[in-house]
């Protein structure tokens, strides 16, 4: 369904974003077979809201465990360098890095054998997208606003 509105020597059509992907099929060849039961069940205004809301409060919150975690993190090494620096802890750093290197070769080790539940869990994560692509498009944006408020 399309309208046409002219104002003041300027046409344009509104287009019903819906009604278009219906009708084309490169939309099914991109984005699945079905667009998803999300993009069937609310119009992509409420979709996009939807996704903005939850986006920008996961942002938010995403903002705020990071910054306090950073600081805690931030003040423990601070510390423990004051605390070397004027003697009251010996830091064996030769300990620490050959402890760092065993525990990168251990990663490496489960790294390796969690591949496939990794593989699975992005092409889940990839097929929910393609399903529900303006609902995921206005978490992203909302994400974004969180992390900057």
């Amino acid at each position: 369904m399309t309208e046409r509105h002219i104002l003041e020597d300027e046409v344009y059509e509104v287009v019903d974003l819906t009604e278009y992907a219906r009708r084309h099929q490169w939309w099914s060849r991109v984005f699945g077979n079905n667009s998803g039961p999300i993009a069937e069940k609310y119009s992509v205004a409420t979709q996009i809201m939807m996704g903005g809301v939850t986006g920008w409060c996961a942002g938010y919150v995403f903002q705020r465990v990071g910054k306090i975690a950073a600081t805690a993190i931030g003040g423990g090494f601070l510390l423990l360098q004051i605390a070397n620096h004027s003697g009251y802890v010996q830091v064996d750093w030769k300990k620490v890095e050959k402890d760092v290197n065993k525990a990168k070769k251990h990663l490496k080790k489960k790294a390796n054998k969690a591949a496939p539940e990794i593989h699975t869990f992005i092409e889940e994560a990839t097929d929910f997208i393609k399903r529900n692509i303006v609902l995921t498009s206005g978490f992203v944006g909302g994400f974004f606003l969180g992390l900057a408020s």
